[in-house]
This record gives structure tokens, C-alpha cells and sequence, in this order.
């Protein structure tokens, strides 16, 4: 084993915006998902004496930032009352259907009560939220669908958008979710039945639930894999390669790898995303509480247990706002709600503060110019960073995410850090360029669903043109991932050097564009692992975990193992699975030098049920 290593316009609740002129709508390349499935700022003003009048008193300080506001013009809320819903609807995804690189970004927001005859078609970077403190509050008699009409019945590229806090009401019964990578489904109440293919069951590749109940059947069908956790199921009718289950009433009962399922009874530690909802007329945001060992749903059973935060307490961001603002807000003690458009970064935004929140709303992005790292969190208690997107700058930037700095040591066991619904990418909107996505030095971490994704299609692609060595690399101890999506880096996908780490649910594809064997070797091995421990790591485990190898450019290109572990009664593993597709490059082994070998263009998996 080597040691190539990396140490709307919603003034008010009661207001509803305007959407923007549409972006450039872009058909992706076709690769292998078609193929497989293929502040303003104040004036500064010099010193004077302290005789000077007021309104020069206060000269060469500036003016302290004001929390809550407007929401911004892509915001848009709606109550019952409200007119022509299904056309504001439409009119949106009109735009965002295949707009897979543009700049739009919305969120749609429903205030509580009962909303009739929608069905509201979900298209890129949209996100659609109730207002209430519970699903139940805001129910939709109608449909949230996302389908693949745009791809030729292809649901392999259903990227980037999210539904959270709703009841629906299926106007057939069964609501489609055909959604790929970065699209979660949260705290949902269906009342029917949930189908995860799009209309004519093509490809499909996703996904994650959580915190959600679902009365009738899932249906996952044509759907490759799907995490979904502490939530409740009626049924579940089937599984392609890897559907793991942990804390769900209702799941299947474990069989993998015939059926392919594996099944926690609980998960071991998990708190909910914050979310954003209405006390009478004034916006809040909830944040749920910690549980341990948890199962079900957290809704339902009365008031949800956690604190919430008044928005008067958030700083609203615009796009606009420069780095040096909001860090102005960070250092003021003012949480951030980011809301939906593209941010530049000039500098990293510093959360030094425990217990500091930043809640982005209809995927609001961040850039990192100039090669900096988009955002750094301290060593410190209680951090909650969800729903955005960070994509990478065209100067290298050596870490994208840093949750913690280098040498973490402090215990944050009662009140750990969570990265939720916090996606990364490199190259697909244009070129773009990192060392490492995401490193993780903070102890007791969770990462709760992230999808971290070295693009293989779109604009500024190519092994050296959007080069990233290391997906996600995780340094701190007791680090517990559930729902880790990471994709095509040019070495180690993940690189795990903490002890005591558990990842649940891990979903791979080695990068597609490697153009040799040389370009990939790793020493006396041939390639790099998808998931690598590091070879010090004396305890370890994970379930549930499958890396798949397409080398379209070079199919005769062959990767040793999918995994790597050091051999040690603590380094264990349950669930793994490696799969060529179509016979575009093989695997020799699953993990180390054990698990048969891929062959063949008929895109069979090759498992291991236990190691060691």
C-alpha cells in the first residue's frame, strides 16, 4: 500500500417575488450516464476629536450589519390564497429543466394550509420547502415531480435540486422522484407511494431520504443505489446494486447481496437539517437535536425537539455581498442565510463562532477566486453548514472545505459540527481547479449526505483540465459519514486518516478520463482506491459501499481494488461492491487482494458480504 497521501422577493412573509430572465440552457455531453445510465458598506470616515458632532463620531469604525431583511427576488412564497401558483410553477422550470450549468437558482416556499390541484415539476438548483414546523402543516393535494423527459427518459442527471417539509397528496396515488446525485428528499410526509424511476423506468442513480415517512410503497426500480435513514416506509419493492437502509421502520430486512440491501436498525448518531419556517407571521429557523441511535422520524409526536433562531439573527445574504461582508457578519456574531444566486469569494469565509449556522436556500453557491478556500470552520462546538454548493474557482485552490484546522484535537461529542446537503464540485460550469475537495479535521463530525463530484461532462473537462487529486479526506477521529456520494478524482476519492470512523452508504465512480494505466498507477498498485484507510488506522467501519470503474477513454485500463484498508480485527467492512460498466475497464479485487474480479461487458457486480 502506497502513501501517496494528502495530509424572493420575500420582504415579508406575505410577499412573493418575481423569478428572473432565464439562463442559458445547456444538453449535457453525452458520457456515461447516457450510455449506462449514464451591505451595503458604510462610509468610512477619518478620526476626529471626541468634540466632534454625532454624526461624525463614529468615524474609520464601520456600521454594524443588520440580521433578517428581504430574502431576495428568487425567493418565491406562496400561501393558499395566493394566484396563479401552477404558473409560477411552470414558469420556472420552463427555465431550469436542462439548464445544468446555468446561474439560476430558485427556492419556492409554502406557507402552511392545504394547496390544491399542483403539480410542481422540479428542475436545476430549485429547491421546495413548506413553513411549517411539521410536514403536516403544509400539504399539497397534487404532485412534486422530477422526471427525465429533458434527457431522453435518462434520470442519470437529475442533479442539484431538493424537497423538504411538505405532505403530498398524489393525485394518482404514487409521486415520481426520478432524481440522481445532490438531491434530497427531507422531512416529506407522501401519503401514497413514492417512485424513484423516471416515466419508462430508463437509468437512474441516486439518491437519499431522510426524515421522512412515506405511507405506501417506494418504488426504486431502474435506481442503481439510494441511502435513505431515519424515516419510515410502507414497503420497498426492490434493489439494482446497493440500497442501504439505517434507523427505517419499514425497511427491508438485510440480504445483501441477493437482495441487495443493507439494513441498520438505527443510525448510530444523527441531527436533522435546520430549516427554515413561520411562527405566525415572523420567519424562524428550527434546529433539530441531536439523537442517538436513532430511528423514525423526528416529526409528528407533538413540538419536534431542538431550539430555533429568529431571522433577525441570520444575516441575508445577496449575491453581491463580498467575502470581507460576510465575515463581517460572522465576526459580529450573526448567523448566515445565503440565499439563491452565485457568490465570488476573494478570501475564506472564517466560521470561528461555536454554534454557528449557515443555511443556504435554492443551492446558493460559492466561488473561491484567485485559488482560496471557500469557507473554514474552526475548532469549535456546533457548527451547522447546509444546503449549498461550492464550485471551483479556475486558479487551484489547495482545500475547497475545511471543517476544522489542521491539528484538531477538541471533543465536540455533545455538540459536533454537521455538514448536510453541502455539495462540492469541481469543472462541469467551466473550467475549475483543487487539490482536495473537502478535509475534515474536526473530531465527531457528521456528514450527513454530501455529494462531492470531479465532472465528467459539461464545459472545462478533462484529466488535467478540472484536476483534483482527493475527493474527500478525513483527518479527524470519530468522524460518521451517512450518505457519502464521491465521484471521479484523479487519485484517492476518500482518504480516511481519523480513528474510530463509520461511514454509512458510500457511492463511487472512478474518474472516466484517465487516459492510460501510467496516468492512474499508484506505485506497485494499479490505481487508487475509491476509499482508502490510512495504513496507522486501528479501528474503522462501514457499510454499505460500492465503486464503480468506467474508463470510456481507455477501457483497457484495470484498477486493482475498489478499497483499501489496513488488515485489523477494528478495520472492518459490510456490503462492498465494485462493478465495471459495460466493460470499460475492470477490477481485479474489491478489497486489498480479496473479492473476485470484474469481467465481461455485462456490468455484474463483484461483492464482498464481510471483511476481514
Amino acid at each position: 500500500m502506497t502513501s501517496d497521501s494528502p495530509t424572493s422577493s420575500a420582504s415579508s412573509p406575505g410577499s412573493s417575488s418575481s423569478a428572473s430572465s432565464p439562463g442559458p440552457s445547456r444538453l449535457p455531453a453525452v458520457g456515461r450516464r447516457a450510455v449506462i445510465g449514464a451591505a451595503a458598506a458604510a462610509p468610512l470616515l477619518a478620526a476626529l476629536p471626541a468634540t466632534a458632532s454625532a454624526s461624525t463620531r463614529h468615524r474609520g469604525r464601520p456600521r454594524r450589519l443588520k440580521g433578517g431583511g428581504d430574502l431576495g427576488p428568487h425567493v418565491i412564497v406562496f400561501d393558499p390564497s395566493t394566484r396563479n401558483i401552477q404558473a409560477r410553477l411552470d414558469e420556472v422550470f420552463a427555465r431550469q429543466e436542462s439548464d445544468q450549468f446555468g446561474p439560476g437558482r430558485y427556492q419556492f416556499l409554502f406557507k402552511p394550509g392545504t394547496y390544491h390541484g399542483l403539480n410542481a415539476q422540479i428542475g436545476f438548483y430549485t429547491s421546495i420547502s413548506g413553513l411549517g414546523l411539521s410536514p403536516d402543516d403544509t400539504t399539497i393535494h397534487g404532485d412534486i415531480t422530477v422526471d427525465a423527459g429533458w434527457f431522453d427518459g435518462n434520470a442519470t442527471q437529475n442533479f442539484w435540486r431538493s424537497a423538504e417539509n411538505l405532505a403530498v397528496v398524489p393525485v394518482n396515488g404514487t409521486n415520481r422522484w426520478a432524481v440522481a446525485q445532490a438531491a434530497p428528499f427531507r422531512r416529506m410526509h407522501v401519503r401514497g407511494g413514492l417512485n424513484l424511476a423516471p416515466d419508462g423506468y430508463g437509468w437512474a442513480s441516486g439518491g437519499y431520504i431522510a426524515d421522512s415517512r412515506i405511507d405506501g410503497t417506494v418504488g426504486p426500480y431502474s435506481q442503481q443505489q439510494w441511502y435513505t435513514r431515519d424515516s419510515s416506509v410502507g414497503g420497498w419493492t426492490n434493489g439494482v446494486w446497493n440500497m442501504v437502509f439505517s434507523g427505517v421502520e419499514g425497511a427491508p430486512a438485510q440480504g445483501f447481496p441477493d437482495p441487495p440491501y443493507t439494513t441498520l436498525s438505527t443510525t448510530p448518531r444523527s441531527r436533522e437539517k435546520p430549516f427554515l419556517y413561520l411562527d405566525g407571521h415572523r420567519y424562524r429557523v428550527f434546529l433539530p437535536a441531536l439523537r442517538t441511535d436513532a430511528r423514525g422520524v423526528t416529526w409528528g409526536k407533538g413540538t419536534p425537539r431542538g431550539t430555533s433562531l429568529p431571522l433577525e439573527r441570520f444575516y441575508v445574504a445577496r449575491p453581491g455581498d463580498s467575502a470581507a461582508t460576510l465575515n463581517r457578519a460572522l465576526d459580529q456574531g450573526l448567523h448566515l442565510l445565503l440565499t439563491p444566486g452565485i457568490y465570488h469569494v476573494d478570501r475564506p469565509l472564517r466560521v470561528n463562532r461555536p454554534n454557528t449556522v449557515v443555511l443556504g436556500l435554492g443551492y446558493a453557491t460559492l466561488i473561491p477566486d484567485n485559488g482560496v478556500t471557500a469557507m473554514r470552520v474552526a475548532d469549535v462546538d456546533g457548527v451547522r453548514l447546509a444546503g449549498f454548493l461550492i464550485d471551483a474557482g479556475t486558479v487551484n485552490s489547495p482545500v475547497l472545505l475545511e471543517v476544522g484546522p489542521r491539528w484538531a484535537s477538541r471533543s465536540h461529542a455533545a455538540n459536533p459540527i454537521t455538514v448536510q446537503d453541502v455539495f462540492i464540485r469541481i469543472g462541469g460550469a467551466g473550467p475549475g481547479r483543487a487539490t482536495t475537495s473537502m478535509v475534515v479535521n474536526a473530531r465527531h463530525t457528521l456528514i450527513d449526505h454530501t455529494w462531492v463530484w470531479r465532472a465528467d461532462h459539461g464545459d472545462g473537462v478533462g484529466w488535467e483540465t478540472n484536476r483534483c487529486d482527493y475527493g474527500v479526506v478525513v483527518n479527524g477521529h470519530d468522524v460518521l459519514a451517512t450518505g457519502l456520494f464521491v465521484e471521479h478524482f484523479n487519485k484517492y476519492d476518500v482518504q480516511w486518516n481519523g480513528e474510530r470512523g463509520r461511514t454509512i452508504f458510500f457511492q463511487n465512480e472512478k474518474a472516466y478520463d484517465a487516459p492510460d494505466q501510467a496516468a492512474i498507477q499508484n506505485g506497485s498498485i494499479k490505481g487508487y482506491a475509491a476509499y482508502r484507510v490510512g495504513d496507522h488506522v486501528t479501528t474503522h467501519e462501514g457499510w454499505g459501499m460500492g465503486s464503480y470503474c468506467y474508463y470510456n477513454v481507455n477501457p483497457t485500463i484495470v484498477q486493482h481494488h475498489g478499497f483499501a484498508a489496513p488488515v485489523r480485527p477494528g478495520v472492518r467492512f459490510h456490503h462492498l461492491l465494485v462493478v465495471s460498466l459495460s466493460g470499460n475497464g475492470q477490477y481485479e479485487c474489491v478489497i486489498n487482494d480479496t473479492g473476485a474480479p470484474t469481467s465481461g461487458s455485462d456490468t455484474v457486480p463483484s461483492t464482498v458480504v464481510s471483511y476481514p
